[in-house]
C-alpha cells in the first residue's frame, strides 16, 4: 500500500502527485512539444511551395535554416516549451497535507493553513475540496485533482470528519439580485462576485469576497458562472 494510503497518526499525510508522476507528465508534454515543433517545420516547407499561401515571410525564414540545424532547433524548442508547460501545470495543482494539528493546502508554492480545531468537516464537491467550519462556513473551497479515496483516508486517519458529499447542498438556492431573503450587504458582495466570475485570473479576489460573505452570514458556491447561496448555521 502506498505511504499516503497507509498514514501514521503522528506524521503528516501528504496527498499530491508523486514525483515520478510529475516527471512523466513533464516528459509527455515535452515529447508533444517536440512533435509539434517538427510539424511546424514540415508545414513551413510546404507553405513556401504555395506562393498564394499566407505567412510566406515567416515560412521562408524558417525553411531557409539549413538542415540538420532546422530540425534540431524546432524539435528542441518545442520540447523545451512542452516541458515548461507541463511543469507549470503540475506546479499549479493543489497538494494537501493533513496531520493531527492542521491542514495545509498548497498551490503554486503558497500554503494556506487551517487549525484542526477549526475544521469540522471535509469533502469533495465535484472537483473541489471543501473544508467546513463549525458554523458550516466554508473555510476553503479549492479546485483539486487528487483522488477522493486518498483524501478520505488522509483526513479520516487524523481524526477529521470526511463526508461523501456536501451535507448542506440542498440548502443552496440561486442568487436573485435584490431578493429580500438576503441583506443589502450580501447583495453588494454577490454583485461584485458576479462581475469577477466573467474575468479570468480573478481567483484571489473571488476567494476574498467569499470570506466577506461568510462574515455576512452567507455561504456561496458557483456553478456555470451562476451563484448559489445558503445561510450559516447559528
Amino acid at each position: 500500500m502506498p505511504k499516503e494510503l497507509n498514514p501514521k497518526a503522528d506524521q503528516p499525510t501528504v496527498v499530491a502527485e508523486p514525483i515520478l508522476g510529475q516527471v512523466l507528465v513533464c516528459v509527455v508534454f515535452g515529447l508533444i512539444g517536440a512533435g509539434l515543433g517538427w510539424l511546424i517545420k514540415v508545414i513551413a516547407k510546404w507553405l513556401v511551395t504555395l506562393p498564394w499561401a499566407p505567412m510566406q515571410g515567416p515560412a521562408k525564414l524558417l525553411a531557409s535554416i539549413p538542415e540538420p540545424g532546422l530540425t534540431i532547433g524546432v524539435v528542441a524548442a518545442g520540447g523545451l516549451i512542452g516541458l515548461v508547460g507541463g511543469a507549470i501545470i503540475k506546479f499549479s495543482e493543489l497538494s494537501v497535507s493533513v496531520d493531527d494539528d492542521r491542514v495545509v493546502l498548497t498551490r503554486k508554492g503558497e500554503p494556506r493553513e487551517f487549525a484542526a480545531s477549526d475544521v469540522a468537516m471535509a469533502f469533495l464537491d465535484g472537483k473541489q475540496l471543501v473544508l467546513l467550519g463549525h458554523r458550516t462556513e466554508e473555510l476553503a473551497r479549492e479546485d483539486c485533482d487528487q483522488e477522493r479515496r486518498r483524501l478520505s483516508v488522509a483526513f479520516s486517519a487524523h481524526g477529521y470528519t470526511w463526508a461523501d458529499e456536501d451535507p448542506y447542498k440542498k440548502e443552496f438556492q440561486l442568487w436573485v439580485p435584490e431578493s429580500k431573503k438576503l441583506p443589502a450587504q450580501a447583495h453588494v458582495l454577490l454583485k461584485a462576485r458576479e462581475e469577477l466570475l466573467r474575468k479570468p485570473g480573478s481567483g484571489d479576489q473571488l476567494r476574498e469576497l467569499r470570506g466577506e460573505l461568510v462574515e455576512a452570514g452567507v455561504v456561496v458556491r458557483d456553478k456555470d458562472k451562476r451563484q448559489y447561496w445558503r445561510t450559516l448555521k447559528r
